[in-house]
């Protein structure tokens, strides 16, 4: 289950909660009682693999405003530290989103890619071409790693599943040439973007550094982007800190997210390097990519949801037209929500990641992976979309046919004791009720799930 930036930042999620947890129950705060949370908070920055400098000022910015006298005084003092580390967070990530720079009017912006062997450079770069199609530009993808046949290949093959231009000349020009090349054919075919697509090295290395000055200086580059691994925490910051140095970025792609990461990278780049990060990179999927922004992805690490995220990711996800979305709302108003809208309404839960997923992104829930599997029954999820599967259409669409001997083939077909339908046909019928009594939704999105908290507080469907 894709659960994104969640299980990045998991461990420091909860160490900060639990600071904040002791300063909420505080009524009046003293400036030792400032201090000592601030300790906590340094060394759970510094275990999520922070840069020590940037941990260092960090504490000490917090540390100036928190024990001023509007603070200590305030009538809560323990929500206004938390506020402060808060901003002081976003700021350290950059404050404002930063978008790449494109060149005006029909004018063609080049951007170049560039990072280490397998910091999934290629993949990022067919990713960043989807999020710009979305915005109505046309990208040309460039094939510039001569040295690995199989790159070509795969930026051949996600182009294709993005339904973008890929340009390749194989292994045998140097990839100045090919850039060249590359930017003449989309000034004919009506290309606005080009995205050149570089090779990369397991480690820094002269030539490579050599071969993107070589590119940079043969054809006009106007966004140079890095990919780099955050899996590789402090390293990453390094090779970005020697990247800027000696060819010179305009922003970073942070890949792997989703990954067993600390998540220091993301809080140190934009310190360390000046260099904002543009796109955080949470799976191997095509559409796993996000903008950056750095106040959502403060509120992520504490623990505060971020609502924006979901509303952006069902916008995207969520495909059904007006007339459907109309069709479901009045359904459920009238407590006719059927197993065909459940279905529609699980397509569109797994279109957006999942419930793990939308569930780590809502305020209050916090972003604990172990706590939302606990919620998540994920194999009781996946009983009862069989369950609905192994029905007719006619079923689906009239759940009043479903007699014991009917509901006896659908066990079968799922795979479940009979008890197992019974239950879960009683349950969705009480759902309907609910629909009914309270109205509904009424809008695209609303009832989604089709289905409330069982016992325990768990998600059985």
């Amino acid at each position: 289950m894709q659960i994104g930036v969640a299980v990045a930042f998991e461990s420091l999620t909860d160490k900060l909660q639990n600071v904040f947890k002791n300063l909420r129950g505080k009524g009046r705060l003293t400036e030792e009682d400032v201090k000592a949370a601030l300790k906590e908070v340094r060394m759970a920055l510094l275990e999520a693999d922070v840069n020590f400098r940037v941990v260092k000022q960090f504490v000490k910015s917090v540390e100036e405003r928190a024990v001023g006298q509007d603070v200590m005084n305030g009538l809560n003092p323990g929500q206004m530290v938390i506020k402060i580390v808060n901003e002081e967070m976003i700021s350290l990530m950059g404050s404002e989103t930063t978008e790449i720079t494109m060149q005006p009017g029909k004018s063609i912006t080049v951007i170049m890619m560039a990072g280490l062997q397998g910091a999934g450079k290629t993949t990022a770069t067919a990713k960043i071409a989807g999020k710009l199609k979305q915005k109505g530009k046309k990208s040309l993808l460039v094939a510039c790693d001569i040295y690995r046949p199989a790159a070509i290949e795969q930026l051949q093959i996600n182009g294709r599943k993005q339904e973008v231009d890929v340009f390749s000349m194989g292994t045998d020009h140097k990839p100045v040439e090919i850039a060249k090349e590359a930017i003449a054919f989309a000034e004919k075919n009506g290309h606005n973007v080009v995205i050149i697509d570089t090779a990369g090295r397991l480690h820094i290395d002269e030539d490579m550094m050599a071969e993107l000055q070589e590119i940079k200086a043969g054809i006009a580059v106007h966004q140079t982007l890095l990919v780099v691994d955050a899996m590789t925490g402090q390293d990453a910051v390094n090779v970005a800190k020697e990247f800027d140095e000696k060819v010179g970025i305009d922003g970073v792609v942070l890949s792997k997210m989703d990954g067993d990461t600390r998540g220091g990278a993301a809080l140190s780049i934009k310190a360390v390097t000046g260099r904002p990060i543009l796109y955080v990179s949470m799976g191997e999927k095509l559409s796993d990519m996000e903008q950056f922004y750095p106040d959502r992805m403060a509120n992520r690490i504490l623990g505060m949801g971020d609502v924006l995220t979901l509303i952006e990711k069902a916008q995207e996800s969520i495909d059904i037209d007006e007339e459907t979305s109309r069709g479901m709302a009045d359904r459920m108003k009238k407590g006719k929500f059927d197993f065909e809208d459940y279905l529609e309404s699980m397509r569109q839960m797994r279109n957006m990641g999942g419930l793990t997923s939308i569930l780590s992104m809502l305020p209050g829930m916090g972003i604990k992976g172990a706590d939302l599997d606990a919620m998540v029954d994920e194999k009781q999820m996946k009983q009862m979309e069989a369950i609905v599967l192994s029905m007719t259409k006619e079923e689906r669409r009239n759940p009043k046919l479903l007699n014991p001997r009917r509901k006896h083939r659908i066990a079968r077909g799922a795979g479940v004791d009979i008890a197992v339908v019974n239950r879960f046909i009683k349950r969705f019928e009480e759902s309907q009720k609910m629909m009914k009594q309270f109205g509904g939704g009424g809008k695209r999105g609303r009832g989604m799930f089709g289905g409330f908290p069982g016992k325990g507080g768990r998600f059985p469907f």
